[in-house]
């Protein structure tokens, strides 16, 4: 496909209670979402940046985005939402990436699987770490909510997003998933 052939999708900025976010969509749903960079700019680069399947620019929302959007901030905020009915635009995304995405969608917010329990689901058993590089190359985190994956002892290694296990284990805390961010008994 030639530069000039390259359809055109759109994305557009907006605060949420952890900072600006950013979303991008094509006519078909979401192409790349972004968590907060240290500053907006940093936000609207990343955003913007050359896609594989469309040319990307700023434009006000859909309506279907500006929902997406709203319940996004709600999310945020604590009035969580799987976020799983927001149509995805995946014809960029390998089949493997794809199969760990849609596994990854039906986690509710306040629960978690391993990367090992994932890679059972998509019948490559043994395949975790091809697991947890699929989800570190995810263009859309929050949506296809990759924080919601864990290592094997439970705990936070790594995450590609801005801010890294910090914002991994704040998101955590905003989902109220049990052992991040409110006392146990053990």
């Amino acid at each position: 496909m030639s530069d000039r052939d390259r359809p055109l999708a759109s994305a557009a900025l907006f605060d949420t209670a952890i900072g600006t976010c950013a979303i991008a969509w094509s006519a078909t749903g979401v192409l790349r979402f972004a968590l907060p960079e240290p500053d907006p700019d940093a936000t609207r680069s990343y955003i913007l940046r050359r896609h594989r399947i469309a040319d990307i620019r700023e434009a006000a929302p859909t309506p279907e985005i500006a929902t997406a959007i709203e319940r996004i901030r709600a999310h945020l905020e604590g009035d969580l939402d799987d976020l799983h009915w927001i149509p995805l635009d995946t014809k960029a995304i390998n089949d493997f990436d794809r199969a760990v995405y849609e596994v990854t969608r039906a986690i509710p917010p306040g629960h978690t699987l391993n990367y090992g329990t994932v890679a059972n689901r998509i019948g490559a058993p043994g395949g975790a770490q091809a697991v947890g590089q699929s989800l570190g190359r995810n263009p859309i985190p929050l949506i296809v909510p990759c924080h919601r994956v864990l290592a094997a002892d439970n705990a936070l290694h790594g995450f590609s997003a801005p801010g890294g296990i910090t914002t991994k284990q704040r998101l955590l805390e905003i989902e109220r998933t049990p052992g991040f961010g409110e006392p146990t008994l053990f």
